[in-house]
């Protein structure tokens, strides 16, 4: 009787794994159609931000409910689950297509808001106003050595062994996109001394320790790299464990001086500090 209780309970949870994986392939349906009318030259209607938003929580209670019920089947009645490889496939892509849209979301609002504040400004100012870098760094030497990365980045030569070898490793890099991602990481202090001190850094990346509770870097990327690709790199810097206890935003694919510019990396203390404990927060330019 009892095993045929636990194959009925299986059953139902699958079930619910299922009706849950069909209203979430509609909510992202409604969500991808929703993210594409923000756009940051035109004001965006208050209804259409509350339905984003009520729709992102919505994906992610979708996505907590199936990740609950495919505990219970991988564990207390994993002798009647089978595992669905292309489901769990589909599950990680939506939570990711989710996140980056949703990040990209409240960038494009950040930055609505601050050209309006800026055009306020320049009002004031008049149209002579010289526009300065960020200052990520607080060091006057590891922002002098971000600019010059900037500035470097179309220049490097890449030596190689031929002619012809050296010819094609430079078609490769030209049809790629090199750039800078930023990085700022908020914890307890003590979290962030240790990972401070145990970061592995290349020859063109730059770490400081910001503030008590912060660190900055820069990473330099000599060819195309995905926010994924960026985003690991930060896990292998915190480790699993530390990973959950930090706060980490990035800002992706800084290709010049101009991108230090705008309005939007100047309010990156506002996103960290909304930014929830565990989470990574993607803005890419």
């Amino acid at each position: 009787m009892e095993r045929g209780s636990f194959q009925g309970t299986a059953a139902g949870l699958e079930r619910i794994v299922e009706n849950t994986r069909f209203d979430l392939r509609e909510a992202m349906n409604q969500f991808q159609e929703l993210c594409l009318i923000i756009n940051p030259v035109r004001n965006v209607p208050a209804e259409i931000v509350t339905d984003i938003r009520q729709t992102y929580k919505k994906i992610q209670d979708q996505l907590t409910k199936i990740s609950g019920a495919k505990q219970l089947l991988e564990g207390r009645y994993r002798e009647y689950y089978h595992r669905d490889s292309q489901r769990e496939k589909e599950m990680m892509e939506f939570a990711f297509l989710a996140k980056s849209l949703y990040s990209k979301f409240e960038y494009t609002l950040q930055e609505i808001e601050a050209k309006r504040k800026l055009r306020g400004t320049e009002e004031q100012l008049g149209p002579d106003r010289q526009r300065i870098p960020f200052q990520w760094f607080r060091s006057k030497g590891n922002q002098t050595m971000l600019l010059k990365n900037l500035r470097d980045l179309s220049n490097l030569d890449y030596k190689t062994s031929s002619d012809l070898e050296c010819k094609r490793r430079r078609e490769v890099i030209r049809n790629g996109i090199r750039s800078i991602s930023l990085f700022a990481m908020s914890g307890e202090a003590a979290l962030i001394n240790h990972l401070q001190s145990h970061m592995r850094l290349r020859e063109y990346d730059i770490k400081e320790r910001s503030a008590a509770d912060e660190c900055r870097g820069a990473l330099t990327h000599l060819k195309e790299i995905s926010p994924l690709e960026v985003e690991m790199v930060i896990r292998r810097f915190t480790g699993g464990i530390a990973f959950l206890k930090v706060k980490c935003l990035l800002l992706l694919r800084i290709q010049s001086q101009k991108d230090l510019e705008k309005e939007i990396i100047g309010s990156i203390q506002n996103i960290l500090r909304v930014t929830e404990v565990g989470e990574v927060r993607t803005l890419s330019f």
